[in-house]
């Protein structure tokens, strides 16, 4: 069953019930980090291993979602901001309890070339889906850490050819 999300907007990453927050550093640049993020919405699946497929919508302006394990995500980008800030708030979803989510990507130069990546999860649900969240802290963070690494590689292995 998919079930509509209350409509938020970016600044719910600063108010959420529930806020995670998780940040690497990666040597590739802000610009290569962001075109993965934004542009490249269907090469998620390449790096983020939750991700089974990825699909931009709306003209551009949404994405379709799909975990492995079947959930469904229907999003709105809420911000995209070239080389800074990638948003996005999921509209629809069949996932149960959760009553608001919106996810943000935000890119800071690192050094020479590299890029901080810090990713807020901010959602609002049930009680135990608020619960449930908070103790999949461990998990989220260690997806979030592979998945950013192997993102690295992947941008730096595209720029090696």
């Amino acid at each position: 069953m998919v079930r509509r999300l209350r409509p938020v907007e970016v600044d719910f990453t600063e108010t959420a019930p529930v806020r995670l927050v998780f940040a690497q550093r990666v040597t590739s640049s802000p610009e290569a980090v962001y075109r993965a993020l934004a542009e490249d919405v269907e090469g998620w699946p390449r790096w983020f291993s939750a991700v089974s497929s990825a699909h931009p919508s709306d003209g551009g302006s949404g994405r379709l979602i799909r975990l492995r394990g079947g959930t469904r995500f229907e999003e709105t980008i809420l911000a995209a901001e070239p080389h800074e800030v990638y948003a996005y708030r999921v509209d629809a979803t069949n996932a149960p309890g959760v009553r608001a989510l919106v996810e943000e990507w935000r890119l800071a130069p690192d050094g020479a070339s590299g890029t901080r990546v810090r990713w807020t999860v901010a959602a609002d649900g049930t009680a135990a889906f608020r619960l449930v969240t908070r103790l999949s802290r461990a998990g989220l963070g260690r997806a979030f850490r592979e998945a950013v690494r192997k993102l690295d590689r992947r941008i730096g292995s595209t720029h090696a050819r």
